[in-house]
């Protein structure tokens, strides 16, 4: 299979305005492959090789082709001896795998194009294109995200991308390209570890919620400025609000994650405003708790690999007005659901 197709564009801002980075009976079928896919995540996590454990010792592990160090105790790993655009398939496998168990992984030291990185991040799968673009006619999958003098880093909140579609991304390959010398950082925190701080009594209850999520007033008002307002209109034809559970189930892992996603969500179902934004505002409070989170010092060829459906992640604007470019691409998804 030839590599995907993959056109750059630039993140639409005060600058540059593009479309691309603007902020039924499949339960059965989830239900056998989640079975299936919980099975094998069982015994890849027997193999010490391939998946250390996470320890305060922060061990480096060794796997056949590479060397795979903890971060922290919750979430992320560096994976150091692989060239990501020169993989073979159990290079690849090993790298899937550890992405599954540490949901964000780092590689520096990367020389990957445009092209290279669609071809490595769509060996997970088809390649999004970013609903805005699609509204314009656009299959643009490859957005640069840069920040100057004349286009300053706007202020990032802890999310999951795109939650206002039924299907959003399940995956995300970040490269960085331009790098401040002070400045820039991304963080991620895990879902996985916020949902394991509920007590008993209160994730039994966040299991039975779902969340409407929505682009938002703020995005619709900075788009329609930009695009006008029948794009808005268009926009909100084809992706109304959408429900999601609170607490989601991955469909590889089995494991809970408290499915938050910061200003894209609206409204708990069947709450009253007051309730939802109190127990909202508790529960995206967890993500903030440092225990749960890495932190990230870019450097010129790193790249960033993170696991959306149980994570948050959120780029810090601290590097102004230093010159800072990124390019990220994100691979299809699958409708959020929750099984016991």
């Amino acid at each position: 299979m030839g590599a995907p197709q993959c056109r750059v564009h630039r993140r639409w801002n005060d600058a540059r305005h593009d479309p691309t980075t603007a902020h039924h009976r499949w339960s059965r079928r989830l239900g056998r492959r989640v079975a299936r896919n919980v099975a094998r995540f069982r015994r890849l996590a027997t193999d010490s090789l391939t998946h250390p454990v996470l320890t305060r010792r922060h061990l480096t592990m060794t796997t056949q082709a590479f060397t795979v160090t903890p971060l922290s105790n919750r979430i992320g790993a560096q994976i150091d001896g692989v060239d990501l655009s020169d993989l073979d398939d159990a290079e690849f496998t090993a790298i899937d795998e550890a992405l599954l168990r540490y949901q964000v992984i780092f590689v520096r030291g990367q020389e990957l194009t445009p092209e290279s990185q669609a071809a490595f991040a769509g060996r997970w799968g088809p390649l999004s294109v970013f609903p805005v673009a699609k509204m314009m006619g656009r299959d643009t999958t490859m957005s640069v995200i840069e920040d100057t003098v004349e286009s300053p880093p706007a202020t990032d909140t802890w999310h999951t991308d795109v939650t206002w579609i039924a299907e959003p991304p399940r995956i995300a390959v970040l490269y960085g390209d331009i790098i401040p010398t002070s400045g820039g950082d991304t963080m991620w925190s895990s879902l996985y570890a916020a949902y394991d701080q509920l007590s008993p009594k209160l994730a039994a209850f966040c299991e039975q919620l779902s969340v409407v999520h929505h682009r938002g007033a703020e995005f619709d008002r900075i788009t329609g400025e930009i695009f006008g307002a029948q794009l808005i209109a268009d926009l909100e034809a084809t992706y109304p609000a959408v429900e999601h559970p609170l607490i989601r189930t991955h469909s590889v892992t089995g494991k809970k994650a408290l499915f938050v996603a910061g200003l894209f969500m609206d409204q708990i179902v069947g709450m009253n405003r007051a309730e939802s934004d109190l127990l909202l505002g508790y529960l995206q409070g967890l993500i903030d708790d440092p225990n749960n989170q890495v932190r990230w010092r870019w450097q010129h060829g790193d790249v960033a690999i993170w696991d959306e459906a149980s994570t948050n992640h959120r780029a810090l604007a601290d590097h102004y007005p230093q010159h800072r470019r990124m390019r990220r691409c994100t691979i299809d998804g699958e409708r959020p659901f929750y099984r016991d």
